[in-house]
């Protein structure tokens, strides 16, 4: 694993690694497999729409998923499957970037809180974007949460699990925002995180 590649623990998987195994043999490129994830992630933010009906909760939460799933895949089709390319590390960061902010911005327009949705996204993004400049800086790459991606996606699955729970119950909804509150917080502090774990890797470099 290179000191860039995000460290997730479902690489090991053996089900993810037959997949990809045969994915690797076949036509499909990692970047396809990249722009798939968005793909899922749009059908996601049309489903969460749909707030109150739980089979829409339930299919945001199965694109959630597979959106992860494609994350997962195109590493490992490009790095372990031999198929990367010239654009991988494009594909690699864009399509995640634009998946995100469709999934939070189309919860804050489910919830009545657009707001928060952008903000949610704004946030995501940041995170990335501090942690791709600590990388321009030529040090390692930061993973570092409470708010991740892997945390964003996971919070954001079990909100729709709750939220389809709230429907059947006929309880009011709360799920969806309350993730949106924890995500943005939440990537807010992660962004501070990492800023603090930039300037403390530049003070060992210096020292």
């Amino acid at each position: 694993m290179t000191e860039n590649r995000r460290p997730i623990k479902s690489r090991s998987n053996a089900a993810i690694r037959a997949a990809a195994e045969i994915l690797a043999r076949s036509s499909v490129t990692p970047n396809q497999i990249s722009v798939t994830s968005m793909a899922f992630a749009a059908i996601g933010a049309i489903a969460l729409q749909f707030e109150e009906n739980r089979w829409a909760m339930l299919a945001a939460l199965a694109c959630i998923q597979l959106r992860l799933c494609c994350n997962i895949l195109d590493g490992l089709v490009a790095v372990e499957g031999g198929k990367r390319s010239e654009f991988g590390a494009l594909y690699n960061e864009f399509p995640d970037r634009a998946a995100d902010s469709m999934l939070f911005i189309a919860a804050g327009y489910a919830t009545s809180a657009p707001s928060l949705g952008w903000a949610a996204a704004l946030l995501a993004a940041l995170t990335a974007y501090v942690r791709v400049f600590g990388g321009s800086l030529g040090l390692e790459q930061r993973f570092l949460g409470p708010m991740a991606k892997q945390h964003r996606m996971a919070l954001l699955s079990l909100a729709c699990v709750f939220a389809a729970v709230e429907t059947a119950a006929h309880m009011p909804h709360y799920s969806l925002l309350a993730a949106l509150l924890i995500i943005a917080a939440g990537s807010a502090v992660t962004c501070i995180t990492r800023t603090l774990a930039i300037a403390s890797d530049l003070e060992g470099r210096i020292e």
